[in-house]
């Protein structure tokens, strides 16, 4: 039987905002959930067969209006952002995520980069409370652009001397071999999304200058062995590829007055055997040490493109069959 629900806006100001431009943000909502919505300028009617879906949509509305009074223009990547936390989250942890959202970083035009889920908010308050967090998960969730937001902005205050971002070499796909210049230069092609981070926040001149005079490093893994880096923001992406030797090998670098951060997906290893993960291998063993933080990601979480999450449960359901 199908049940009518009538969400009522609190406040005729936002819902304009609430509803998107051009009702895309009900849009989004009838297709990411499989219902029926009819807006006025007063209330939208939620029609569905499922007494369960009709609430969830109400809640959808009680969020999207809760961002809405933050001033800020709901977009429809806010709308899937709302529904996957949803899914994951109570009501009041998701509201409360979005009346009190963190601020990461300023971009160099200017632009405001908050955090984007709550997976995203308890991973910025483990960069400022530990001196190594660990962030593994799904492509997709913002975890290596968070670290390097976050040490660029610290880097850009003058409350770290250095930036050291670093990644293991193991090809996926592509043969190293094959790209000229040296090892760093053919390390550089797989950080080109660092560097946009990088750019992003500082701006193009302001980075060249500060690698220039070695106060941003970006080098393969190898050229950390025998280094004790003090002073420091230090960052290993894809960690999921490196072997348990060198994963030993860059921790026990951590020097005073430095922090690390280990990111990477354990679904995308590139070693010849997925055991071998030294992240997978982090995971298991430093859950209980004070002062590391561990912080997972998965689907949810994802802020891509609607497509990418479903692309994710696609594999997922292969791998299972």
């Amino acid at each position: 039987m199908e049940k009518q629900i009538v969400y009522l806006f609190n406040d005729m100001e936002l819902a304009k905002n609430v509803l998107g431009s051009v009702n895309g943000n009900l849009m989004v909502i009838e297709e990411e959930l499989d219902v029926e919505l009819i807006a006025s300028s007063e209330d939208v009617k939620i029609k569905t067969n499922d007494s369960f879906k009709a609430d969830f949509v109400a809640n959808v509305f009680n969020v999207i209006e809760t961002l809405a009074k933050t001033k800020v223009t709901v977009r429809e990547r806010d709308v899937l952002g709302i529904i996957k936390m949803l899914k994951k989250y109570e009501l009041e942890e998701v509201r409360d995520f979005y009346a009190k959202r963190k601020v990461v970083a300023t971009t160099f035009d200017g632009r405001i980069v908050l955090v984007k889920s709550i997976s995203q908010k308890r991973y910025y308050d483990a960069l400022e409370k530990s001196a190594i967090t660990f962030a593994y998960g799904a492509a997709g969730t913002g975890k290596t652009y968070l670290a390097v937001a976050y040490a660029a902005m610290l880097l850009k205050k003058n409350k770290i001397k250095k930036l050291i971002i670093t990644r293991p070499v193991v090809e996926a796909g592509e043969k190293l071999g094959f790209l000229p210049g040296d090892l760093k230069e053919k390390v550089d092609p797989y950080l080109i999304p660092i560097y946009d981070a990088l750019y992003d926040i500082l701006g193009h001149d302001m980075v060249d200058k500060l690698i220039l005079k070695g106060n941003i490093e970006i080098a393969p893994l190898a050229y950390m062995r025998g280094r004790t880096l003090d002073n420091a923001f230090i960052i290993l992406d894809e960690a999921q590829n490196t072997t348990s030797s060198q994963m030993k090998m860059f921790l026990t670098r951590l020097g005073f007055n430095s922090q690390m951060v280990i990111t990477g997906d354990l679904t995308q290893i590139d070693l010849a055997k997925a055991s071998d993960s030294g992240l997978a291998e982090a995971v298991k063993l430093f859950g209980d040490i004070k002062g590391i933080s561990l912080i997972s990601f998965d689907k949810n979480d994802v802020m891509r493109h609607p497509l990418v999450s479903k692309i994710i449960n696609q594999y997922e359901k292969n791998k299972r069959e």
